[in-house]
């Protein structure tokens, strides 16, 4: 991917999270990878079963920010 393909909030243009930017984020609780949750505009971390928000293109990375996943939602997002 070319810094063309980019914006400034590490996003591509295409809307999607840079997959670069997933590998260097971690859940602040657990710290294991999150996945992006494009549908919700989220990065979920299965272990710690929260969903932090991605407000303008910055994820928000505090758990006092971060939505609780419940069972049905997480099973989804895992499948």
């Amino acid at each position: 991917m070319s810094i063309e393909d980019q914006d400034r909030t590490g996003r591509n243009t295409d809307g999607e999270v840079d997959p670069k930017l997933l590998e260097i984020l971690v859940c602040p609780l657990t710290k294991t990878r999150l996945t992006y949750n494009a549908e919700a505009n989220e990065l979920v971390s299965q272990a710690a079963q929260l969903a932090f928000p991605i407000k303008n293109g910055v994820p928000i990375m505090t758990v006092d920010a971060a939505r609780r996943l419940d069972d049905t939602k997480s099973r989804r997002l895992s499948s």
